[in-house]
């Protein structure tokens, strides 16, 4: 057996894996928490080490990536109604303190570098994670919180079908490159292939949800539009993830999961996807 067919069977299994552990997390509250705020805390520990191979950086990995599991579970806390409080997010303040003064004390070769990529993780990584709370938990009529796994699970069927249509349709047509300074692989024929096929997989989805009583509350137009916007900043995720791999000469963003790299290489789509989603939505509510 080739190496090339060897990587795609590993390839292969690890994605059903990783996909059926990503639906069944969704579907009870606990567990969801539990799952991303594990993938919280992995990326952050993955980003921290990636920067700190850069010349002049030093980010405090364990406290960077306590923080950001934190910030992702304090978020999850105030979103479900457990927490009313908002002082839950002062230990994170606090936190985010110290990485600051600390650097008056440790003497490091260029603090503001040190500064800069710090908050560049939890801007990019902590913040991104925790909007799907956000997505899952919404407010009921009278006046409680109720759990709503569908929205945010659907936000990653329309990546993974992105993926697998713009893949597909990339290998069979493409020949124009959608953006070859960053990621000379992708095509705009395999980005158009991938939304006609998030589009479908929206327009199915919205129907079946009007046939069982409209429990997320969105029309088939919204769904696709929500489509439409996983796309666009799915895609957006991904070439910004490459933009920082290529600024850094790696690869890979790391090797935890086999035939796939790293965690940032698996969840770059979803982390500007998941906060412009909220935004979408939030939209929706204001026309």
């Amino acid at each position: 057996m080739s190496d090339k067919m060897k990587n795609l069977i590993v390839r292969s299994i690890t994605g059903v894996f990783f996909v059926a552990a990503i639906v069944v997390c969704f579907m009870r509250p606990i567990a969801m928490e539990f799952l991303f705020a594990l993938v919280t805390g992995l990326t952050i520990w993955e980003y921290c080490g990636l920067v700190n191979d850069v010349k002049g950086v030093q980010v405090n990995r364990f406290i960077s990536t306590v923080a950001g599991v934190y910030f992702f579970l304090a978020v999850g806390g105030f979103c479900s109604g457990m927490i009313q409080s908002g002082a839950v997010f002062i230990p994170y303040l606090l936190t985010i303190v110290y990485l600051f003064i600390s650097e008056l004390y440790i003497k490091t070769e260029n603090a503001i570098n040190d500064w800069a990529y710090t908050m560049l993780g939890q801007m990019y990584i902590a913040l991104p994670f925790s909007t799907i709370n956000v997505l899952a938990f919404n407010a009921t009529p009278d006046g409680n919180v109720a759990y709503n796994y569908m929205i945010p699970l659907c936000v990653y069927i329309f990546l993974w079908a992105n993926d697998t249509g713009a893949y597909c349709s990339g290998s069979l047509f493409g020949k124009h490159k959608l953006f070859p300074r960053v990621s000379p692989g992708k095509s705009w024929e395999g980005s158009i292939g991938g939304a006609i096929i998030v589009l479908l997989v929206a327009w199915l989805i919205g129907y079946l949800d009007a046939q069982n009583g409209n429990t997320s509350g969105l029309t088939i137009p919204q769904w696709m539009g929500l489509g439409l916007v996983v796309v666009v900043f799915g895609t957006w995720g991904d070439l910004v993830e490459s933009l920082f791999k290529r600024t850094l000469g790696v690869k890979d963003s790391g090797n935890i999961l086999p035939g796939h790299g790293g965690m940032l290489d698996r969840f770059d789509s979803s982390l500007m996807a998941m906060p412009a989603a909220v935004i979408y939505l939030y939209s929706l509510t204001l026309f």
